[in-house]
C-alpha cells in the first residue's frame, strides 16, 4: 500500500468505521447481558401467575429464547446476505447484478410464512441430501427474508455516500477493495444502521410464524397451552406481553444505538 493509501486509511472515515464498529459490539454485548437478565426475571414473574401461566412458566420462559435465539441466528446470516446483496446490486457486472436483483425481487414479492413453507417442505425434496431441522429451516427461511430487506437498506447507505469520496480514495492509490472496506462502507454503515436493527425488532416479531411447521417458539407454546386448557384470554394475553417486552427491551437499545451513532457522526 502507498504512503497515500495508509493515509487515507488513517482519514475521518476510516476512524469513524472503527468507532462504528466499536459502538456496535458494545451495544450487542449489552443487549446480550440485558435479554440475560429479562429471562431470569421472566421465569420468576410468570412462576407467580395463577392457572394456567404459573405451571408453565418454564415452558414460556424457553419459548422466549427460542424465539430470540432464532432472531439472533437469522438476523447475523441475514445481515451478511443483506450486505453482500446490497454491493452485489450496485456492481457493474450483471452477473452480480442480475441474480441479486432477482433475490431481492422474490423475497420481497412473496409472503414469509410461503417462503418458511417452502425451506420446509419444498427445498428438503429439491435436494434430497438436505436433512433440516424445523429450527434450520426457520432460520435459512427468516435469514433470507431480511436479508432481502437488508439488501436495499445497505444499497441506500452506500449511494447515500459523495461520489467524491470514492473518487478521492482511488486517487490516492486505494484499490476498489479498501475504499469501499475503509471509507465507503463506513459512512454507508452510519447511515444504514437506524433501519437495520428496526429490521432486526421486526425479524423479532416474524418469528412467530414459524409456528406453522411446529417450531417450538413462543407462539407455539402458547398455541400448545391454548388448546390444551382451552383458556385464551390469559394464554394470549401472557404470549403478547412476552412479544412486547422483548421488542421493547430490544427497541431501548436500538434507540440508544440511534443516539450514539448520530452523536458520533457529528464528531
Amino acid at each position: 500500500m502507498t504512503e497515500e493509501a495508509k493515509s487515507a486509511s488513517r482519514s475521518p472515515a476510516a476512524a469513524g468505521g472503527r468507532t462504528t464498529g466499536l459502538l456496535i459490539a458494545g451495544w450487542t454485548l449489552a443487549l446480550l447481558a440485558a435479554f440475560f437478565l429479562f429471562f431470569i426475571v421472566l421465569a420468576q414473574v410468570l412462576s407467580l401467575a395463577p392457572e394456567p401461566i404459573g405451571p408453565r412458566a418454564a415452558d414460556f420462559a424457553e419459548g422466549a429464547r427460542t424465539t430470540l435465539l432464532l432472531t439472533l441466528a437469522s438476523g447475523a446470516a441475514g445481515m451478511v446476505l443483506g450486505v453482500l446483496a446490497g454491493l452485489a446490486r450496485l456492481s457493474r457486472s450483471p452477473f452480480l447484478r442480475a441474480p441479486a436483483g432477482l433475490y431481492v425481487w422474490v423475497i420481497r414479492g412473496t409472503p414469509l410464512i410461503v417462503q418458511i413453507l417452502f425451506v420446509f417442505l419444498a427445498l428438503p425434496v429439491i435436494f434430497p441430501i438436505l436433512r433440516l431441522s424445523d429450527f434450520q429451516s426457520a432460520v435459512i427461511a427468516l435469514a433470507f427474508n431480511v436479508g432481502a430487506y437488508n439488501a436495499e437498506v445497505v444499497r441506500a447507505g452506500v449511494l447515500s455516500v459523495p461520489r467524491g469520496q470514492s473518487e478521492a480514495a482511488r486517487s490516492l492509490g486505494l484499490s476498489g477493495f479498501q475504499t469501499m472496506r475503509s471509507i465507503i462502507l463506513p459512512q454507508a454503515f452510519r447511515v444504514a444502521v437506524p433501519p437495520l436493527v428496526n429490521n432486526l425488532v421486526a425479524l423479532l416479531k416474524d418469528t412467530s410464524l414459524t409456528t406453522v411447521i411446529g417450531l417450538l417458539e413462543l407462539t407455539q407454546v402458547a398455541y400448545r397451552l391454548q388448546s390444551e386448557t382451552f383458556q385464551p384470554v390469559p394464554v394470549l394475553i401472557t404470549s403478547a406481553s412476552i412479544y412486547l417486552a422483548l421488542t421493547t427491551v430490544m427497541t431501548f437499545f436500538t434507540d440508544a444505538l440511534e443516539r450514539r451513532m448520530a452523536a458520533s457522526g457529528k464528531r
